[in-house]
């Protein structure tokens, strides 16, 4: 007896088996989703050849079913035997696709399988409008069951792509599942220790006590760890620091000057005596002046503890005139020497100390490596000094490096010396060295003929602060990250730093170029002014206790 559009059935015909636990007739009890627990399910986004016309749909208006038509191949009917016809196929109504057909046979074969066996004889053999079935014949009910499990079966897929990977949970587990194995990458192989490298146990001790930054591990912001976007973007993210100079024209042996700017901080709580009031001299990078925002930000680090600073531009950097025709370069310390002697004059009771960053730590290195223990300076802090020029220059100019870099610090040198062209073009071909694409091809047309080397070969060997390391008299700390396209890790000397009692270094895993950006937002503060701030303090009002070790 076949099914009737209330859902009632006559007792299943001979050969099927027992209906099986949350299976009946009417159809699945709960299969989660869209189906119903009981009564009538819901009707199919497609309707099947049916006696009755099919349930409404959800998405569609109500549209009677056709009534199966049999053709001439046999293709779009329900044929008298399950084998019978041209692969048994299920007519279908509206403007469906064969592939929508081929779905639903798909459909009819996959859910027996899913439930355990059902639609199987004693032989096992399944029995499907989609399978010749020879031994049993087909009849209305058994098309009626699979017309209803079709549509549930239908109806729950659908459901499953409305709702989505997150409203499903898959989403979500996804997003969990990657989340946690970043933080197990980050946590294992990018936040660590730094190597602290010094041959000084004593050294060591005080840097552990009045320094512990340096042994403290480093947590590079978590979404921006490489050293190439902490480079590119540590610009745009630091904030800058409202400071107020004073500037300062001082004269140079071969009639030159030089600018530098002064932040006298006369509200100090803690100096209120200039004259006794620590000073930091700060030396900018290749074409940084006093407005660059790691100086802002030493400057503010040192504001909080009640130092002077003052900021050594280079010359022709910091909009004065050009007097002479000469600029600077990172092997000539003539004009550091100078200032030097003229800020410890000014101020000869005052603790005197430096630092440098970039090609300003190269310049004070060499300066330090020139002069040994004869300088009024009590220590020094070097920041992503270039060690070795010849591998710094050979790193930039790789092809990406080049792109992000190379060009951009070429056209910065050609800038700063274009406003001066008419005072530099009685020495040197202009044109020539505006055409220059990197700083090596700068360098070799402008720099080295400036200062009298013969080839750019000789001017990168003098240049090379790893060179004069060993002669270094005065404690100095150096900050470098091993991922330092500027400075390469290979290039550092660290068994150079072993040999001397008096050098430091604190090579991080990550940082970049004067990166060092630590925390999710790193706005205000970075790794290298940490180490700077506690640095500094540590020399001015522990350095008693190191030097008398």
């Amino acid at each position: 007896m076949a099914h009737t559009a209330q859902g009632r059935a006559s007792p299943l015909p001979s050969g099927f088996p027992p209906p099986r636990r949350g299976y009946s007739r009417r159809g699945p009890a709960r299969l989660g989703g869209p189906f119903a627990e009981g009564g009538r399910p819901p009707a199919a986004r497609f309707s099947v050849p049916s006696p009755v016309p099919a349930p409404p749909s959800r998405s569609r208006p109500r549209v009677p079913a056709r009534a199966p038509q049999a053709s001439a191949a046999g293709t779009g009917a329900v044929r008298g035997r399950c084998g019978d016809g041209a692969g048994g196929a299920v007519a279908r109504s509206g403007p469906r696709s064969a592939a929508a057909g081929d779905g639903q046979q798909l459909l009819l074969l996959l859910l027996p399988l899913s439930r355990g066996g059902l639609g199987r004889g004693s032989r096992g053999a399944l029995r499907c409008p989609a399978l010749p079935c020879p031994t049993l014949p087909c009849r209305p009910a058994c098309a009626m069951d699979w017309q209803v499990l079709t549509r549930e079966l239908s109806l729950y897929l659908e459901s499953q792509v409305r709702v989505g990977l997150f409203g499903s949970g898959v989403g979500l587990s996804l997003v969990l599942g990657f989340g946690v194995a970043y933080a197990c990458y980050y946590l294992s192989s990018i936040a660590k220790k730094p190597q602290l490298v010094a041959s000084n146990d004593r050294f060591c001790r005080f840097l552990e006590e009045y320094c512990p930054v340096v042994t403290e591990t480093y947590y590079p912001t978590i979404w921006c760890w490489e050293g190439r976007v902490q480079t590119l973007l540590r610009p745009f993210i630091t904030s800058r620091p409202q400071v107020q100079y004073r500037n300062e024209l001082i004269k140079t042996a071969d009639g030159g000057q030089i600018s530098l700017d002064w932040f006298d901080n006369n509200d100090s709580l803690y100096y209120p005596d200039a004259s006794t009031r620590p000073t930091v001299l700060l030396l900018p990078g290749l074409t940084g002046t006093s407005k660059e925002s790691y100086i802002l930000h030493m400057i503010h680090q040192s504001e909080t503890l009640g130092y002077r600073c003052v900021v050594f531009n280079n010359r022709g950097i910091a909009g004065e005139e050009l007097l002479t025709p000469r600029t600077y370069c990172a092997a000539n310390t003539e004009d550091l020497e100078a200032v030097i002697h003229h800020v410890h004059s000014l101020h000869p009771s005052a603790p005197f100390m430096a630092a440098g960053v970039s090609m300003g730590g190269m310049l004070l290195l060499n300066y330090l490596g020139k002069t040994g223990r004869d300088t009024p300076l009590m220590a020094a802090a070097i920041f992503s000094a270039g060690w070795n020029v010849f591998e710094s220059v050979e790193s930039l100019e790789k092809p990406l490096n080049w792109l992000l870099f190379n060009y951009y610090l070429t056209t910065c040198l050609q800038s700063s010396i274009s406003r001066h062209r008419q005072m530099l073009e009685k020495l040197f071909d202009m044109d020539l060295v505006m055409k220059a694409r990197t700083v090596r091809e700068f360098d070799k047309q402008f720099t080295s003929v400036m200062f009298g080397y013969r080839t750019i070969d000789d001017y990168y060997e003098d240049a090379s602060p790893c060179r004069k390391l060993k002669s270094v008299g005065i404690p100095v700390l150096c900050l470098n990250s091993v991922d330092d396209v500027f400075s390469p890790g290979h290039a550092i000397p660290v068994e150079a730093a072993k040999q001397n009692a008096n050098v430091a270094l604190v090579l991080t895993s990550c940082g970049g170029h004067i990166g060092f950006l630590e925390g999710i937002w790193p706005r205000k503060c970075t790794y290298m002014d940490r180490v700077f701030k506690q640095f500094v303090q540590a020399i001015f009002e522990h350095g008693n206790k190191f030097f008398s070790m």
